[in-house]
């Protein structure tokens, strides 16, 4: 049992509640209110066993600086029919794809931003290199699930693939592992109750993650898009070292990397999220300036 417990703490785990919006044959998705005169969208991109609603509080402060939210549930995830089944990395890089071609479809003049966290972040990373990459304004990773292939120790990697070959549907709970994921209770207590949350996880999707974050780990140096790191000196779910190993591979020109003395894996909704939920809006605020001076000049003095 201790070892069932060990093996899903790689999983990374969130949660918040808010209304659903589904649409018939649609990944459900949800767009939050939108200021007056929206200078940029964020399409957020959320984390294993969590569903989209996760980015609800973000999204409204990002709404009070002038941009908008946008968030889906990956397949898999959250209210799609096939949720607790590893739909597989290509799968949900490929729906990525499609999410920023329908908002470039639909809001051409708009500056888009990606924010993914832990899970998200490393589909995020996938679906924005190789060939075929849309392009977008910048990329913000949060807590990046960069953990696997052969960073991960080499008795996890044998038991997985074991328990991958023999029982696939066999579920685990991080019960008992005294892992935190924020120090935010109250996140913590939505995670308890929250329906859509998947507490009990396939062992093929736990080697579908790891998978996953190996593919990341070695895709990231072909990001060719501003990104954003962001890593709490305080993660228990990913290594701490194991993200920074990661950003340190990645394209010094267009990378910034923001440590965090005082944050957790679920950096948008610890305690401190005010300062990081600041430094993201900052740092899109930044690139909009840059590119697209028109769509700030109207706009107030940032506030948070």
């Amino acid at each position: 049992m201790r070892r069932r417990a060990v093996l899903l703490g790689l999983v990374v785990t969130s949660c918040a509640a808010a209304p659903l919006t589904t649409s018939r044959g649609e990944l459900p998705r949800s767009t939050w209110p939108e200021p007056p005169e929206p200078r940029a969208t964020v399409l957020a991109v959320h984390g294993f066993n969590d569903h989209h609603t996760a980015f609800v509080e973000f999204a409204t402060a990002a709404a009070a600086r002038g941009v908008s939210v946008v968030a889906y549930d990956q397949r898999g995830f959250g209210a799609n029919p096939d949720r607790g089944y590893w739909a597989g990395a290509e799968v949900m890089a490929a729906d990525l794809r499609g999410e920023i071609v329908r908002l470039r479809r639909e809001r051409p003049d708009m500056p888009l931003f990606v924010l993914g966290e832990s899970m998200g972040a490393a589909v995020a990373v996938l679906a924005l290199t190789g060939d075929g990459a849309p392009t977008v304004e910048g990329l913000v990773l949060s807590a990046p699930a960069v953990w696997g292939g052969p960073a991960l120790n080499p008795f996890y990697r044998s038991l997985l693939w074991l328990l991958r070959q023999i029982t696939p549907a066999l579920t685990l709970t991080g019960r008992g592992l005294g892992k935190r994921p924020t120090d935010n209770d109250e996140v913590l207590r939505q995670l308890a109750v929250d329906p859509l949350f998947i507490k009990e996880t396939r062992v093929d999707a736990i080697g579908g993650l790891v998978d996953l974050m190996g593919a990341a780990r070695a895709q990231g140096p072909q990001l060719r898009v501003p990104t954003l790191v962001l890593v709490g000196e305080k993660d228990e779910i990913v290594p701490v070292a194991a993200q920074l190993d990661f950003a340190a591979t990645l394209p010094p020109a267009t990378t910034r990397l923001i440590v965090y003395p005082n944050g957790w894996h679920l950096l948008l909704r610890d305690l401190q999220r005010q300062r990081v939920w600041s430094d993201v809006l900052g740092w899109i605020d930044a690139i909009v300036a840059a590119k697209h001076p028109v769509a700030t000049q109207t706009q107030p003095p940032s506030a948070m």
